[in-house]
């Protein structure tokens, strides 16, 4: 799948706050999606930096995203695991969120993502497991 079918996906997909979130997917590649996310005021918390909450969000969406442009399309899957490391505050205007499928067998996925900020600095990173149901 490329950029544009996975972009058109996110509001077919998933929940309607996660379409609000207004991620556009810049790049895609087999197994590899880089997304752009906007850090908007209501993703702020009191410190001005990005909530962990959105950078969760945000890096469980891309990680889906990317199985589906390693599969070619949507099946039914499951965070069964998401662990996040947050290396230094986001802040800006933006985020970029890339995600890659490390493994991808008949039942369990494990994939890693990257946030950086503004200028590139890795800030978060997470690495997750899904259940492929």
């Amino acid at each position: 799948m490329n950029a544009e079918a996975l972009q058109a996906a996110i509001p077919e997909i998933f929940a309607p706050w996660i379409a609000a979130m207004g991620l556009e997917v810049e790049q895609a590649e087999a197994g590899t999606v880089q997304l752009r996310l906007p850090i908007r005021p209501a993703f702020v918390h009191v410190g001005g930096v990005l909530c962990g909450q959105t950078a969760m969000a945000a890096a469980d969406t891309a990680m889906v995203l990317a199985m589906m442009s390693q599969l070619g399309a949507f099946k039914p899957m499951t965070t069964v695991q998401l662990q996040t490391s947050f290396l230094r505050p986001l802040s800006g205007s933006h985020a970029t969120v890339k995600a890659t499928v490390l493994r991808s067998g008949r039942s369990l996925a494990f994939g890693s993502i990257d946030l950086l900020d503004e200028q590139g600095r890795l800030a978060v990173q997470a690495t997750t497991t899904y259940a492929l149901l």
